[in-house]
């Protein structure tokens, strides 16, 4: 039976000598790990000695810290409890009443309703991007620029199926979902409701940001036990009924963290070994620092009581608590929890060294190429897959939209496509942007801020902004006279408009680079 612990003798260890704190009833020792907390030790310090439950529920599974901390290190149970917080959490002050799902009927329409009933502070976080937003935009609107050529009197009765393959795994469609980060200050069940819904529709491929409210093992078990597919669309019949997850990584600033974040998901102590918790890792490249996101640096957290005894407006990703709070700079929460992340990661060194951590049978995709030059240094490097990727215009602003990169890896080096998966995200708003990045040769398409405003009607909502894509993709091929996924191919579209804005050769070989060489 574990011992109890009195609140009095919680509160005498506040310190960094000794330094524990109360989750949920259970007293934990975070001492030893305090040092090397990828967030800092400030976090900890605040709530030393205290119960912080409300701060590490807001976005935290309730398996996460005992994932972290050993068992040693659990102490035993609160004999009683502490004031609960009366502060403001960013997942409450809804505004609005949520509209009917069935009002919805387009990826555009959730997005507007969510700005009707979200809090201030998650949207700015969900919708925000860099500085003018010129490339969040971009990203969207460059697909309008791109035209159909649809083919006539063509057979079409046939049922479209959308299944493919993902880096080897089946799934049940190209569309799959992209990191996000902290799902939980939108719904409260976060990560995990989007792979409900990814697992109901047949297999819906899902990649797991390690900012995710949830750890990706909560994410593997969630999907594990929900009921399989209910009353869906036929095209997105999976007769594997798998649920690929796979996880985004950012490399820790002291990588001793990230090499047993791998190891755990893995690696296992079975004999034989039990197969990966992940189908894959994506190494996100393009964010060594933060972009600037001014929209969510403008909106400050909300604010707390003097009579609270947790800050329940803490931000704690998986990866590394941190609390929102202004400072000359804004108060934005991509900046705050992105201290941890490693800006050292180099082609040379990162990627053996990821490569060395993984099992074979786990494929290691480049996440964030933006130019031909860097997608064929990734196939060099022996990468099973690149994702297209500015961030969703997150990061740097006026870097150029996704749908460009792939038609230059079209121009460029088209070999890419036949050595590794090529996937983009970005501005997809629509089946018909699905449509024409697949006829590019991208291998699949990703959606991210969708899922999220879908994600505030829990896994219903995030099915139907799901559903809705793939029937507008369904729907899109057939008026081009195609019902195979094998069918598409760049002759179906006309980029003439955009043709001018992409790179005609790599930019090693760009005329003004061999100038500036001749001059060194």
């Amino acid at each position: 039976m574990s011992p109890t612990i009195s609140p009095t003798e919680l509160s005498r260890h506040d310190n960094i000598t000794s330094l524990w704190i109360a989750i949920d009833g259970e007293v934990y020792d975070f001492t030893e790990f305090a040092p090397t907390h990828p967030g800092g030790i400030d976090i900890l310090r605040q709530h030393a000695g205290r119960d912080a439950t409300a701060a590490y529920n807001a976005v935290h599974s309730a398996s996460l810290v005992k994932s972290v901390l050993p068992e040693s290190k659990h102490l035993g149970r609160l004999s009683s409890p502490l004031p609960v917080s009366t502060s403001t959490t960013l997942s409450s002050n809804k505004t609005a009443p949520k509209p009917p799902l069935s009002r919805l009927i387009s990826v555009n329409d959730f997005r507007l309703a969510a700005h009707t009933f979200l809090p201030p502070k998650t949207l700015a976080f969900i919708s925000s991007a860099a500085t003018d937003c010129h490339t969040h935009r971009r990203n969207n609107t460059t697909y309008s620029e791109i035209t159909l050529r649809p083919r006539v009197l063509v057979d079409v009765s046939a049922p479209v199926s959308l299944e493919t393959t993902i880096l080897g795994r089946a799934v049940a469609s190209p569309i799959f979902v992209s990191p996000t980060s902290l799902g939980k200050t939108v719904h409260p069940e976060g990560e995990l409701e989007i792979a409900r819904a990814c697992k109901e529709l047949g297999g819906i491929a899902q990649v797991v940001s390690t900012s995710a409210s949830f750890s990706v093992a909560d994410v593997v078990r969630a999907a594990a036990e929900h009921p399989g597919p209910g009353p869906s669309s036929p095209t997105l019949a999976n007769k594997n009924n798998t649920h690929p997850v796979f996880l985004q990584l950012y490399v820790d600033k002291d990588q001793s963290n990230t090499a047993s974040l791998l190891h755990s998901l893995t690696r296992t102590k079975t004999n034989p070994p039990s197969p990966s918790k992940i189908q894959g890792v994506f190494l996100t490249v393009d964010a060594p620092v933060p972009g600037k996101r001014e929209a969510d640096e403008r909106v400050p957290p909300p604010p707390t009581t003097t009579t609270t005894t947790a800050a329940s407006t803490t931000i704690t990703p998986m990866a590394t608590p941190l609390t929102p709070s202004s400072d000359n700079r804004g108060s934005a929460l991509g900046r705050l929890m992105a201290s941890y992340i490693s800006p050292s990661l180099t082609w040379h060194a990162t990627l053996p060294w990821l490569r060395a951590l993984l099992p074979p049978s786990v494929p290691l995709v480049i996440k964030g190429i933006q130019t031909a030059a860097d997608a064929v240094r990734a196939m060099e490097a022996g990468a099973q897959g690149i994702v297209i990727s500015n961030h969703g215009g997150r990061s740097l602003d006026t870097s150029p939209a996704t749908i460009l990169v792939l038609l230059e890896l079209q121009r460029c080096c088209p070999e890419v496509f036949d050595r590794m998966e090529v996937f983009v995200e970005g501005g997809v708003m629509r089946g018909t942007d699905v449509f024409k990045a697949l006829c590019l040769g991208a291998k699949g398409a990703g959606v991210g801020r969708g899922v999220l405003y879908g994600l505030g009607w829990g896994k219903d909502g995030v099915r139907k902004v799901l559903e809705i894509l793939n029937d507008e993709l369904v729907t899109t091929m057939k008026m081009c006279g195609v019902t195979r996924l094998d069918e598409l191919h760049p002759g179906l579209l006309n980029t003439r408009a955009v043709d001018h804005l992409v790179p005609e050769d790599l930019s090693e070989e760009h005329p003004y680079a061999k100038w500036r060489r001749s001059k060194l």
